[in-house]
């Protein structure tokens, strides 16, 4: 069905509907996940496209005009799979959740769009590809020169550099971003599945004082970019499209890097496909350069070597001191690929801590790799190398973060917070007593329903009480009395 939703509100429609169609006409090209209880539903031409694309029952609600309204609905403790398969064919989602007290609300409970969903910008370990960066790329051009930025939100990586028209196939090639940005009023060879945004996006105030905002600075000469105006264009018209997005600012994006393409051999896109770095003519993963090179011990590992393979150097000090390094860590490699293969991705972790949406073991997993730190950093610090010991320093974490981590959070805390089971005993006092409350209500009830079972064994076939059981039945009706008081 078809649904004019800027005349939708003033036709006879419920309170709810009329809330629905005035959140969703907010966002018109985004699947609206609108939040009823334990799903996520959705409504006229969001519900016959995501019963289609993720093969779920079509239903019917009510009625719109005399038209039967459309409708689907997922669980929304499993809306991960659901948004992982949208994501993949390129969809943005928005995700409507309940604000208000269902108990006191007068009509439908306030709701309102916590975030976006968009293939550049999800976060989520559930549908990121473990051992790929997943970028959000802009483009602005400007006369002849074509501003370009790229974020990785899940790292936090904030990149800024300027090309030609020209070289945007091969630019294309070397990030493979997940999403792509640029203006409505410009024609860029790029997919047509591209995100417009308005023109005023890219306004170079707007952007300026939009970066400064994030990285609280006056200006950006300290990032080396100030001259850079095509691609601080891009930039801030990215961070601004992030930010509408995640619905909040990103405390860990705190800089902005110059790329410049001076530093890396240069191939254009043929020569990048011909070589299958990371993908065949076919596009599958294997067999690649990566496929065959890639024995590292962890998912941060692997996706560093696909960017060093993406981007070779010419800087030949450099690559000197990385032989020499893996020379001096020849004899503790076995020992060092050990101790790391208990690490936790702690790159996307701390991405996720600082968007406010990490949950329960990825802190447990932070908690049991900083552990670790100490005996890795001792086992480096035998390879005499200048990088390993720049390597080494680095991996000093700071004890009292550990501590707060072993201190507040149970060995093995549940999935999500809603489970419980989070929160070690004796970290808070108050939590304690109430958990002590819990518990004593569980026993009390489980007694009472075993006094019970055993009451009933009194019962002859026709429901009477037998004799000499009637005290033990009075017993057990002045104990409900006395918890109903």
């Amino acid at each position: 069905m078809t649904l004019n939703t800027k005349t939708a509100p003033e036709q006879k429609q419920t309170p709810m509907m009329q809330q629905f169609l005035r959140i969703k006409a907010e966002h018109p090209d985004s699947l609206l996940f609108y939040r009823m209880g334990d799903f996520y539903e959705m409504f006229f031409e969001d519900a016959e496209r995501a019963a289609k694309l993720l093969d779920i029952t079509l239903t019917h609600r009510g009625s719109s005009n005399g038209v039967p309204i459309k409708m689907c609905g997922i669980p929304y403790h499993a809306a991960e799979q659901y948004l992982a398969k949208l994501v993949k064919l390129g969809l943005s989602v928005a995700i409507c959740e309940q604000i208000g007290d269902p108990a006191t609300s007068k009509g439908p409970v306030d709701r309102k769009v916590m975030r976006i969903v968009t293939p550049g910008t999800i976060t989520d370990s559930a549908l990121l590809e473990d051992k790929r960066d997943n970028l959000l790329l802009s483009l602005h051009q400007r006369h002849e020169k074509l501003g370009m930025a790229w974020l990785n939100l899940a790292s936090g990586q904030f990149y800024i550099a300027e090309t030609s028209v020209d070289n945007l196939p091969a630019e294309l090639e070397r990030l493979q971003p997940s999403e792509i940005l640029h203006a409505e009023n410009t024609a860029l060879p790029v997919n047509p599945a591209c995100r417009l945004l308005p023109a005023w996006h890219f306004e170079r105030d707007t952007a300026r004082r939009t970066l400064c905002q994030q990285f609280a600075t006056l200006d950006l000469a300290g990032f080396g970019c100030d001259t850079y105006t095509a691609g601080l264009e891009a930039a801030g018209a990215l961070l601004g499209y992030v930010r509408l997005t995640q619905g909040q600012t990103m405390s860990h994006i705190r800089s902005l890097q110059v790329y410049s393409a001076d530093h890396f051999i240069k191939m254009d896109a043929a020569t990048r496909r011909n070589l299958e770095i990371t993908q065949t003519l076919r596009g599958e993963p294997a067999p690649t350069l990566m496929s065959l090179l890639d024995t590292c011990a962890t998912n941060m590992g692997s996706r560093l070597l696909s960017h060093w393979l993406h981007h070779p150097l010419r800087d030949r000090a450099v690559l000197r001191a990385r032989l020499d390094a893996t020379d001096k860590l020849t004899a503790s490699y076995s020992e060092v690929q050990k101790q790391l293969k208990s690490c936790v991705d702690v790159e996307r972790i701390t991405a996720r801590i600082a968007l406010r949406s990490a949950r329960p073991r990825d802190l447990s997993g932070l908690r049991n790799t900083l552990l670790t730190l100490p005996q890795l950093h001792a086992t480096l610090a035998a390879c005499d190398a200048p990088l390993i010991d720049a390597l080494s320093s680095a991996l000093q974490a700071d004890a009292a973060l550990s501590s707060l981590l072993v201190s507040s959070l149970r060995a093995e805390p549940s999935s999500v917070l809603r489970e419980g089971g989070v929160i070690a005993d004796g970290f808070d006092v108050d939590l304690d007593e109430l958990r002590g409350i819990q518990d004593q209500l569980r026993r009390f009830f489980a007694g009472t329903r075993s006094s019970r079972a055993h009451a009933y064994r009194h019962f002859d076939f026709k429901g009477r009480i037998q004799p000499g059981a009637r005290l033990l039945h009075r017993g057990i009706h002045r104990t409900k009395r006395q918890c109903a008081g």
